[in-house]
């Protein structure tokens, strides 16, 4: 089931902001050249294949700029869509609608670009236990739409920021004094602290693997930039008694490679970070 956020009030506190970023003083461009009482229609085009992500976004963008306007709906969050597919109509203030334009294109092509190739990744491993998980390598205050989007495509969520998982990367490591050092520093803070957090270690070689392993419980070792190959002897040393993930190389071509290792996470980067936004058209015509 597809989660409904464009009520969630981090979404409304992102929407205004950038209605105000870009509008500012006047939509001088349409307040000079259109009559403050003129209608419009407009119809939301895919201009390529792809899952749909923030189509209810740009519905509550078009209702804060024109709050009577008509919208008829023919698409849904996580649906798959091909060329010239229509998204939804709508009729309105013009002006309105030139002011919604370009925040809901920026947002649904954005989102969609990221839950289509989430659900293409996903679709390559749906056949292995092995989930795909996103990471923080999001754009700046609007990671709570990136990482909606990753659900949307069949993905789910690694940490949402630094403050609901502990996570050891390599340089935690090297600073702390090694994988136990920094293993049983995290677990003295989160006592000292009464907190309670998953710890995750990343780890570069079997060495390091065999060092976590002295350290359970732990929820989770990463192994980083393993191949395909390492990743079995991990998994296999791992033996179930904490979650594995695989991160760092890993494609959309060589993933299902990963999968088969039984490895339970498969952390990418790629999904927020370097996404090719859907090509998504809003037509506005005159009534």
């Amino acid at each position: 089931m597809i989660i409904d956020i464009s009520e969630n009030k981090d979404v409304l506190n992102i929407i205004q902001n950038a209605l105000i970023e870009d509008i500012g003083s006047g939509d001088h461009s349409s307040l000079s050249s259109i009559d403050e009482h003129r209608k419009a229609k407009a119809v939301l085009i895919f201009k390529e294949s792809g899952v749909v992500a923030g189509l209810n976004i740009a519905i509550k963008i078009l209702k804060i700029n024109d709050p009577d306007c008509i919208i008829n709906v023919f698409k849904s969050d996580g649906d798959s869509v091909n060329l010239m597919d229509i998204g939804f109509e709508v009729e309105g203030n013009a002006r309105a609608l030139l002011r919604s334009e370009r925040l809901l294109l920026n947002i649904m092509q954005r989102l969609s670009g990221i839950a289509t190739i989430t659900k293409r990744v996903s679709n390559k491993i749906n056949h292995y236990h092995t989930k795909v998980l996103d990471t923080r390598k999001t754009t700046p205050n609007l990671r709570i739409l990136e990482k909606w989007a990753v659900t949307v495509g069949g993905g789910y969520n690694h940490r949402i920021g630094l403050y609901d998982m502990i996570m050891l990367k390599d340089n935690h490591v090297d600073v702390a004094g090694g994988i136990i050092k920094a293993i049983q520093l995290a677990k003295d803070y989160l006592t000292k602290n009464n907190l309670n957090l998953g710890i995750e270690i990343e780890t570069r070689n079997l060495e390091e693997v065999k060092q976590a392993l002295t350290m359970l419980p732990i929820q989770r070792i990463m192994f980083d930039n393993f191949s395909p190959e390492l990743t079995q002897k991990a998994v296999e040393l791992v033996d179930g008694k904490c979650e594995t993930e695989s991160s760092g190389g890993i494609t959309i071509e060589n993933i299902e490679d990963y999968a088969k290792t039984g490895v339970d996470f498969i952390s990418l980067g790629m999904l927020t970070h370097s996404v090719k936004s859907l090509d998504i058209s809003f037509k506005i015509k005159l009534t």
